[in-house]
């Protein structure tokens, strides 16, 4: 009360005063300054603690000032200088605000026209993927960046913005057998400066801050060229680089990443952007950045042979397409502003689908594309969210844009809009946009402009902002009035929450048998033809492109659902998808569900034969069987998934199955979870014999496919003094096989007891406690341990946070691991710990995982009697 009566009487003592003081800007810098250039001359020696930099940024001041606003954090400058003309004056140089924010002042007031500042400076590595970072591996110490969104700022003093491209001419210093690589190739060879060596780099393309990068180790690397294209006349240097470790896994990425450049170049009808292309590994990096030339890769994507699984190589190709066509699409022509990082990412998620596809059709990408777009919906269906295209006014919620709902969701809007339009008006569309902004920014309003003189058609636009500038998910509810339908939509919600009122422009597409019709559904609801197939079900989501659930009359889903095993993929996806929204909403589907997951089995792709069952073994994780019910679910989910792994056939093995293709493995490994969980005696005997020989002595009793699962179902059954047995056993490196394989089948045991030993008894100083943080949120997956885990994280909440990597893009979004809880009293406890350290930053992850949180307990409490009595009529 004091503090606040004081402040009253300042704004009656001083109001002119009071008045003067400007707020800082939070988000966009004030339209004072252009950035024409920069130079930076950076050292950087990766076995050191610290980098130090030499920046040189020529700007155009537009109007006379005295001071102006840039970005610059965790720097500690030692000199900071002017040049207007020829003379060079001191300035001082101030970060302002946690994000960066930093204020340069000249000591006088400056006219406006060209100037340049000058700034030393040196400042930390950071240890994870934000900023300029480094690692010790295998003894050999690496460096790498990631400076989206705005890490840049951290590395050196800039206009952190995507609006400013500008060109950036780069040298790098560091020690003498290092390789250093940057967005543009060397200008000649490395030159000697002192005890270090400098790598000059070639001026690059207009660039934003955030695609210019630095890596600096020893690295292993390979190189060839990606041959001429219809597109491009001469060959484009490529390398691929990781570390020394991954030195015999670089030709896989070589061979193939050539391939996706022809392929994307076909696509945009253009050259590849930029002089060079380096594929490059990291082995923290937990998903991938398409740096101008330089893109950087998580290791477990980039480094692969020709005998990974089908996933791993799904993976690969997906992102590494995703990523190169950032080239064109992000890098070539940029955001104006994070507003529209939709633009982005919804973009080059559709592409890197659509690429990987044509890249290897065998492998099925594009499918994994409408998977994606279906798993957003559970995050878009809650109120808390945000749309795809959102006004972002200050710096804390540009990473909140990084989500499911921009990569998933804006991809399949993309997707479903360029269905609509037809292939080749949209990739029409989109080249006149590349045309029409090479090398500069674009908006999402021109971008629009550009698609709408492509599809001569006013309404397809409108249809893609409905969905664009709105969140939500539309269900449309199609019954039979003899032969049309009466389509009605609303915005779907899950049980017991009341979503705002909501309608869409929807590309409504319809099959039955060779039948289609699709028409665009405006407005509350619409009368629309049915299609004709004699005894044919309605496939309400014809391709599965579409995003929106739908609901069907009772005789409509069962004939459905019959049919279930003979859809093609994406539609048995959007059946199974709109099916458990429709329970989840509050309709007694149980029954129904029981029975998609029994037609699904059948069906020939392994991702929708197994889609059900996770959603099965969700309904025991959410509390809704009871203790009566128990027996009868883990029966049911036996008896449904069990004929599938004994037709596999099940040994455990060390080389048991080593013929078989990658898939086969993965299937069975598939099946095996679900047994496990439905707690199959004879498969859970199996791995427990098998477990107790490889322990013996027995390497070969046990294939270490199947090793986390052995630990988990054998410390289940006996407890934290086997749990002991094993973490010894890995940490005395006596069988060095187990590995991680060790603490996540602890961690997987699903068993109270042994949480409670973990978090309150054990203690051995051979487990890093860097390790024993990344172990204990494991814990929360599994319902029988993860009230324990969460009592331990929120008691121990600060360590974890500091654990995450102290922000940027990948940095941990740690309110997202507490969403598996299940009660009012635990979405408290989670709030009131997790929010005041929210203060300067987006809470929209907080919020979610709390309302997620709640969802679950008021559905289990509503719903639990309903599922149980529906699991034990199955008898």
């Amino acid at each position: 009360m004091r503090a606040f009566l004081l402040a009253v009487i300042a704004l009656f003592i001083a109001p002119a005063a009071f008045a003067q003081a400007d707020p800082l800007p939070t988000g966009k810098l004030p339209d004072l300054v252009q950035p024409v250039a920069y130079r930076l001359d950076m050292t950087i020696v990766p076995a050191q603690p610290r980098f130090g930099g030499h920046t040189e940024i020529d700007v155009d001041l537009k109007r006379p000032a005295a001071s102006i606003f840039l970005h610059g954090r965790s720097l500690h400058i030692t000199k900071a200088l002017v040049r207007v003309g020829r003379k060079e004056t001191p300035v001082t140089f101030t970060q302002k605000t946690p994000q960066g924010l930093a204020q340069v002042d000249f000591g006088r007031t400056l006219p406006a026209g060209r100037l340049t500042l000058k700034f030393d400076y040196d400042a930390a590595f950071a240890t994870g993927p934000a900023g300029l970072y480094h690692l010790d591996i295998a003894k050999d110490w690496y460096s790498w960046t990631q400076f989206e969104s705005i890490d840049a700022r951290s590395a050196f003093p800039s206009f952190d913005e995507p609006g400013y491209k500008t060109p950036f001419t780069v040298s790098i210093r560091t020690a003498p057998g290092l390789m250093a690589v940057s967005n543009a190739p060397e200008a000649g060879k490395p030159v000697k400066a002192g005890k270090l060596v400098r790598h000059d780099f070639i001026a690059t393309k207009p660039l934003p801050t955030y695609l210019v990068a630095f890596v600096v180790g020893p690295f292993a690397h390979l190189e060839t060229v990606v041959p001429p294209s219809p597109q491009r006349k001469e060959p484009l240097p490529l390398r691929v680089i990781g570390t020394k470790p991954n030195a015999g896994q670089l030709q896989f990425a070589l061979a193939e990443s050539g391939r996706i450049v022809t392929l994307l170049e076909e696509y945009f009808d253009q050259p590849f952007p930029y002089p060079k292309l380096d594929q490059i590994g990291s082995p923290v990096m937990p998903g991938a950045m398409e740096n101008a030339g330089a893109d950087i890769y998580g290791d477990g994507i980039l480094f692969l042979d020709e005998a990974a699984s089908s996933a791993t190589k799904q993976t690969f190709g997906m992102v590494v397409a995703h990523e190169l066509s950032h080239q064109w699409f992000g890098d070539l022509v940029t955001p104006a502003w994070w507003d529209d990082i939709w633009l982005n990412e919804s973009f080059a998620n559709w592409m890197g689908y659509r690429i990987g596809n044509a890249w290897r059709p065998n492998l099925n990408i594009g499918v994994d594309a409408i998977k994606e777009g279906f798993d957003a919906m559970t995050l878009d269906a809650l109120v808390a969210g945000r749309p795809i295209h959102e006004r972002i006014t200050k710096d804390a919620d540009i990473d909140a844009a990084f989500d499911a709902i921009t990569y998933g969701k804006g991809g399949q809007v993309v997707g479903m809009i360029a269905a609509y339009m037809g292939e080749e008006k949209f990739r029409d569309g989109v080249r006149l946009h590349m045309r029409r902004h090479l090398y500069a920014n674009a908006t999402t309003d021109e971008f629009f402009a550009s698609l709408a003189e492509a599809a001569h058609d006013p309404r397809v636009l409108a249809s893609l902002r409905s969905f664009v500038d709105q969140q939500g998910v539309p269900v449309v509810t199609l019954q039979r009035a003899g032969t049309t339908l009466q389509a009605t939509q609303q915005r779907y919600a899950a049980f017991g929450t009341n979503a705002p009122a909501q309608q869409w422009i929807i590309p409504l597409c319809l099959r039955a048998g060779d039948t289609k019709n699709c028409t665009l559904l405006e407005g509350a609801g619409a009368t629309i033809p049915a299609p004709a197939a004699a005894n044919s079900p309605l496939m309400p989501n014809a391709g599965g492109w579409g995003y929106y659930r739908f609901e069907l009359d009772q005789p409509d889903w069962d004939a459905l659902i019959a049919a279930g095993a003979a859809l093609p993929e994406a539609e048995a996806l959007a059946l199974g998808d709109s099916l458990w929204a429709s329970f989840h909403a509050g309709k007694p589907r149980t029954a129904q569900l029981f029975q998609l997951a029994r037609v699904m089995a059948a069906h020939p792709a392994t991702r929708v034969a197994l889609d059900n069952a996770k959603r099965l073994r969700g309904l025991e994780e959410d509390g809704l069987v009871s203790t009566q019910a128990l027996p009868a679910y883990r029966t049911l989910l036996a008896g449904i998934y069990g004929p599938m792994l004994d037709k596999l056939g099940f040994d455990p093995a060390a080389g048991a199955y080593a013929a078989e293709n990658p898939d086969t493995r993965q299937l069975r490994a598939d099946l095996l979870a679900t047994l496990v969980a439905a707690h199959d005696a004879t498969v859970r005997a199996k791995l427990t014999a098998a477990l107790d020989a490889y322990l013996a002595g027995d390497a070969s009793a046990l294939d270490a496919k199947f090793l986390e699962t052995a630990i988990a179902v054998t410390t289940e059954d006996r407890g934290p003094a086997f749990a002991r047995l094993i973490a010894d056993k890995a940490l005395s490196q006596a069988t060095p096989v187990l590995g991680e394989a060790a603490f996540q089948g602890i961690a997987a045991s699903n068993s109270p007891e042994v949480a409670r030993w973990f978090f309150n008894d054990f203690a051995d100083p051979r487990l890093p406690a860097e390790a024993r943080i990344m172990i204990t949120p494991l814990f929360l997956e599994a319902p029988g341990t993860r009230d324990i885990a969460s009592s331990f994280m929120l008691a121990h909440f600060d360590e974890y946070s500091k654990a995450a990597g102290g922000g940027g893009i990948f940095s941990a979004r740690l309110a997202a691991t507490f969403d598996s809880l299940c009660s009012a009293e635990q979405a408290a406890q989670v709030d009131a710990k997790l929010r005041p350290q929210l203060a300067n930053d987006s809470t929209l992850g907080l919020d979610r995982a709390l309302e997620t949180i709640r969802n679950c307990a008021r559905f289990r409490d509503a719903k639990a009697a309903e599922v149980s009595a529906a699991v034990l009529a199955v008898q």
